[in-house]
């Protein structure tokens, strides 16, 4: 039976001790200066193994303050250069030449604004995007949007298993089957990385980009394109959107630079960072946070603008428009450029592949956790994950051999661009409330932006379907 004295206790209490706990909460909330319930404990949070576990420099310099918010931003952009990335640019580089650069800074600058937006949110209110979809639209809503999340992540797996079994396939003649099992020991590899600390990882990943961008750039060396077409292949042109076949590879090309997972991720992975709770201290976290994003994603546009440059510069130029396969593209970089392009472009596959299943897994992670409250063995959580990738990938390397594999990249990169409206409509919502947000809510401009951006994708993608259908 309830103890009805609890009620007397608390209104004889010492009225200072009641003013002073007043005071306390309303200090409180004035320095969240969002909404009241604002979370700061770690009990709620996605990956709590790692929440708030970065710390952040109360004094000192700008620079100082700085470093400690790098590294998410170099998480988020291995989804910007993995190897859906390197399917859906070799093939629009081989077929259109240099004609779709344009589409890679155009949504390199959509990623920048909306992963901005990722930061926003989660500085802001302390939910990462998978938990305020939970907290901010109605079950069903939440349901079908938690289901569209999970097919984004494993068609993003999908891509990143097919990417670095390719990638051991082509440096080390290891089966693709073979490859596509061991691509699970990243699990491992992350858990003993993070039992270290989450810079760990961020470090490794940052080592393995950097690998990456320097394999890239000895192979564009090699190939020395023709500058003057790559300055006008950023000039717009009507045919992308006239042209289906130019449309369905530019829309491979924004779903695999703008990624749903990377959106759900980065809302969870900033709030690493051990930032204050007041208003200067969090307006403060979204500037470096937004730095830390938009360099590594500037970063990121540079190696995927490579890709395609060195696709059209070896393959385009020489009337190969039929290259789509990453084994194909292999063999021919050897034939055209000599012995070293073909290993640097195998090193360059195998390193964005193990990068990009590091943070795919960490998504789904994100994921379940923000839209079930899930809690399951953090080992258990990744090797569900990464498992609904392996299956479908080890079936059509079993039945259609690697030939399947390049048609695989590329329409898991459609699917994720089909997905990305379901998760970029409800950020740009939840950002511009200021009921969620407090005074941190994006300005006007930002979400007419960033709205602008989101009718963008819904229009290309009813046009991609109307074409498929017809």
């Amino acid at each position: 039976m309830r103890d009805i004295r609890a009620p007397s206790t608390i209104r004889f209490r010492d009225k200072r001790t009641v003013h002073s706990s007043v005071k306390s909460r309303n200090d409180t909330e004035c320095l969240a200066d969002g909404p009241a319930n604002w979370r700061t404990d770690q009990g709620g949070a996605s990956l709590a193994e790692v929440h708030r576990s970065v710390p952040v420099p109360r004094s000192g310099t700008a620079a100082r303050k700085l470093a400690a918010f790098l590294g998410p931003g170099c998480i988020v952009a291995v989804g910007y250069m993995d190897p859906g990335n390197w399917a859906t640019s070799i093939a629009g580089g081989s077929r259109f030449g240099y004609a779709l650069l344009v589409v890679v800074l155009v949504s390199n600058l959509m990623a920048i604004v909306l992963q901005s937006l990722c930061a926003r949110l989660a500085i802001a209110s302390g939910d990462d995007l998978a938990q305020a979809c939970r907290k901010g639209c109605p079950r069903p809503v939440a349901a079908v949007l938690w289901m569209l999340a999970e097919l984004a992540i494993v068609a993003t797996d999908l891509a990143e298993v097919i990417g670095t079994a390719i990638g051991l396939n082509l440096l080390f003649g290891m089966p693709l089957e073979v490859g596509v099992a061991v691509t699970a020991l990243d699990v491992f590899v992350m858990l003993s990385l993070q039992k270290l600390g989450f810079r760990y990882l961020e470090a490794l990943i940052a080592a393995f980009l950097l690998i990456v961008a320097l394999c890239f750039a000895g192979q564009v060396v090699l190939a020395d394109p023709q500058w003057a077409e790559v300055v006008r292949g950023f000039a717009p042109t009507r045919d992308i959107v006239t042209d289906p076949e130019m449309l369905y590879l530019a829309l491979g090309i924004l779903g695999a630079t703008v990624m749903p997972h990377n959106l759900y991720l980065h809302s969870a992975i900033v709030q690493t960072r051990a930032y204050g709770t007041s208003r200067s201290d969090k307006r403060e976290a979204l500037k470096f946070a937004t730095i830390d994003s938009t360099v590594a994603l500037m970063f990121a546009f540079l190696v995927n603008a490579s890709i395609l440059i060195l696709a059209a510069a070896a393959f385009h130029t020489a009337d190969r428009t039929d290259v789509v396969e990453l084994g194909a593209a292999h063999e021919l970089l050897g034939a055209m450029l000599g012995i070293v392009a073909p290993t640097l472009f195998g090193a360059a596959l195998l390193f964005c592949g193990l990068n990009s299943t590091l943070t795919a897994t960490l998504a789904g992670q994100v994921v379940m956790e923000g839209f079930l409250e899930i809690r399951i063995p953090a080992w258990a959580r990744r090797l569900i994950t990464r498992l609904a990738a392996i299956l479908p990938a080890a079936g059509v390397i079993l039945w259609y051999g690697e030939a399947g594999t390049a048609k695989l990249l590329i329409l898991s990169q459609i699917v994720l661009s089909l997905q990305l409206p379901f998760a970029v409509i409800p950020l740009v919502l939840f950002t511009a409330s200021s009921k969620k947000m407090g005074l941190l809510a994006a300005p006007t401009w930002l979400t007419v932006l960033s709205g602008l951006m989101a009718m963008i994708i819904v229009v290309l993608n009813i046009k991609l379907l109307y074409d498929v259908f017809q």
